[in-house]
């Protein structure tokens, strides 16, 4: 026997214990080893007119023995020599297929596509075999050799007999290892059945270029007997098959205009678990200095755990066709994560395992191009086929929200222009692009509401009072929108008709543009208000010092309201927002950063009923035009604070109503409207 060297038989304990954490995969270095011999023969074949190679020939057989216990990968490669079984063998970590490739660096990905890197991945056999049996025949030798170990402390090269050239790479198993203490044992068992191995193929070796067969075991019907009665019962009979498992060729790697879509929607569905069709399917190809192909799908529908912590994302990495990670999660951003899909890339750099990266600048690269490729194809939907674009945010609107919430409005440039909100004024679902295009002359900011209920909404006061001007309002129903809002704190609208500051500056480019000069377009700074807080700045003149003479007539009115409520508003005030005998006799508005709406969601969280937690700066405006207000003008000037305070807190209650909040004590409530009645 020959031994390994002490560093190197070190390097095998690390190699079976320690680099690998999936045991399966052990199938996917086998027949990537095995791929690269066929590989190396057929470029040996179109570069030495001296040999003669049917390249339909070429493939890879992989075969199971249960009562032996043995599993064998067979190729009909370029095999070797017991000097390259000793070289790439007998010594760890030394890489055949790496030398060779570098040595025909220049066709890598033309004529040749190799996958080992490391000469590491054959010993990872030895994570579920106690022995490993290697016949192999060079390519124009006429003696095979046998290669064989344990893994523990060394390895023997004998002669042996194999029919043609190529390599036997025979493991056999070790036995079950049962649980113990409630830990879940060892089934190698697994592995010695034709699903098992069906299945690892597909999953890991899936579009390796050359055919992997197995024999299967299939079922078919007898003939019917001639003298068969008509009691006759069809008998079945199994027979086997040599069946080629993998597809080979990827669908990735295919023109985007040899592709018909039914073929990437059964490829979508097949792949990924889903029944409906993919919304979207996006198909390029990325040259350079990483050069990578990439199929991603936009769903047609969310998944139902698309929101939960156990929801997982990302895209199936891999390498030279061989799949490295099944989700690799930095490949999207997590306002991104309903995407699904393939990247394979060549050009990587792998651990030794295989099952992480090195190099996390390359993947990011990767990811930004997806990033923006992803964005792209949302705008071109969204602005050419509205409906499917309706449906897509109506699923994943949330997270793209999200995504600017998250990142404290950083990512408001890439994602603002994907949002959709209902508009009040035009009964549909907008963006905030054509929102800024429809403002009237003057407007300043955009405004929004919100709430829990689109109809609700649009029939609030601090709403109708904002429409009554002429400004749309955006009616926001998803408890994410006024945290995204409050992040992106401003919005950019693009190529928005130039506001001269003069008459004399609007003329004269009116005059240019009669002349035939383009109009002037500028990038106007919005200011996102919500309409239910602080000072919209909607009152004209006149409004405002009508207002401001109600204060001061008041004023000991609106200090009694405020005694009788208390804590519950920080104060009283006349209202610029209901400005009509036919508005609203009150509402209720907020001051500072967190609104009513705010304070809902926030109480709705895990953390809602923890004592501390911030509350609104809740302010009851009146409408000093109301019947209502004379009324209370009436009773604090006759002196009947009862009454004050009876219809102080009854406005209040009222107004918390409008707002979708229940009165504090809502008997007293309905006591004091009996009362009133």
């Amino acid at each position: 026997m020959r031994k390994f060297k002490t560093e190197s038989k070190k390097l095998l304990d690390l190699m079976i214990n320690s680099i690998y954490t999936n045991k399966e995969i052990f199938l996917r270095e086998l027949i990537s080893n095995a791929s690269d011999a066929v590989d190396k023969l057929n470029f040996k074949s179109l570069t030495d007119e001296s040999m003669h190679v049917d390249q339909a020939d070429l493939a890879i057989r992989v075969s199971f023995d249960r009562d032996a216990r043995t599993i064998t990968v067979s190729d009909n490669g370029i095999g070797m020599t017991a000097e390259e079984l000793e070289r790439n063998l007998g010594t760890i970590a030394h890489s055949g297929s790496e030398e060779f490739k570098t040595e025909n660096a220049e066709s890598q990905g033309d004529a040749l596509d190799i996958i080992g890197q490391f000469g590491v991945g054959f010993y990872s056999a030895f994570m579920v075999a106690k022995r490993v049996r290697v016949v192999s025949r060079a390519f124009g030798e006429d003696e095979a050799h046998v290669w064989e170990s344990d893994g523990l402390e060394g390895y023997t090269i004998e002669p042996g007999e194999r029919a043609e050239h190529g390599t036997d790479v025979i493991l056999t198993l070790r036995e079950n290892v049962p649980g113990d203490a409630g830990e879940e044992g060892e089934n190698y068992d697994r592995y010695l059945s034709e699903w098992g191995l069906k299945d690892l193929i597909r999953r890991y070796s899936n579009y390796v270029r050359y055919p992997i067969q197995m024999m299967v075991t299939k079922s078919r019907q007898k003939p019917k007997p001639e003298d068969a009665g008509d009691d006759y019962k069809p008998e079945y009979e199994d027979y086997e098959e040599l069946e080629t498992i993998n597809s080979m060729t990827p669908i990735w790697k295919k023109r985007r205009e040899d592709v018909e879509d039914a073929d990437y929607n059964e490829f979508y569905k097949s792949t990924f678990h889903d029944f409906e069709d993919p919304a979207r399917t996006i198909s390029f190809h990325a040259e350079g200095a990483l050069e990578y192909d990439a199929l991603l799908f936009i769903p047609g529908r969310a998944p139902f755990d698309l929101y939960s912590k156990d929801y997982e994302k990302g895209l199936a990495l891999y390498s030279s066709n061989v799949m490295i990670m099944e989700k690799c999660a930095d490949l999207l951003p997590d306002y991104y994560n309903f995407v699904r899909g393939v990247v394979d890339s060549a050009d990587v750099s792998l651990n030794i395992s295989r099952e992480t990266l090195q190099q996390n600048r390359q993947l990011r690269a990767i990811a930004r191009r997806i990033e923006k490729r992803v964005t792209s194809d949302l705008e071109d939907m969204r602005d050419n086929d509205r409906e499917a674009y309706e449906k897509f945010f109506e699923n994943f609107g949330r997270g793209l929200k999200y995504g600017i919430y998250a990142s404290y409005g950083a990512k408001a440039t890439e994602l603002a222009d994907l949002l959709l909100f209902w508009s009040a004024k035009e009964q549909k679902m907008i963006t905030l692009a054509e929102y800024a295009k429809a403002m009237p002359e003057g407007q300043k900011a955009i405004y929004f509401a919100a709430g829990d209920d689109r109809d609700r909404l649009s029939k609030m006061p601090v709403v109708t009072g904002v429409l009554a001007r002429g400004f749309d309002v955006l009616l926001c129903t998803q408890d994410v929108d006024e945290f995204t809002f409050q992040s992106m704190r401003e919005y950019v609208a693009r190529d928005m008709p130039k506001v001269y500051e003069d008459d004399a500056a609007r003329e004269a480019a009116e005059k240019a543009v009669a002349d035939g000069a383009e109009p002037e377009l500028e990038d106007r700074h919005l200011e996102l208000k919500n309409v239910a807080t602080g000072d919209l700045d909607l009152a004209s003149e006149d409004e405002k010092k009508e207002a401001e003479e109600a204060s001061k007539e008041h004023a000991d009115l609106f200090s009694a309201m405020k005694e009788a409520l208390g804590d519950h508003v920080q104060k009283v005030a006349v209202s610029s927002r209901l400005v009509s005998a036919d508005d609203a006799p009150a509402c209720i508005t907020t001051e500072g950063p967190l609104s009513l709406e705010m304070e809902k969601v926030l109480k709705r969280g895990p953390e809602g009923d923890i004592e501390g937690m911030p509350t609104a700066q809740r302010v009851l405006e009146l409408n000093a035009k109301s019947p209502v207000f004379a009324k209370l003008a009436a009773a604090q000037e006759a002196g009947d604070a009862d009454k004050v305070k009876l219809y102080a807190g009854l406005l209040y209650d009222q107004a918390l109503l409008v707002e979708g909040i229940l009165p504090e004590d809502p008997v007293a409530f309905a006591k004091n409207v009996c009362e009133l009645m």
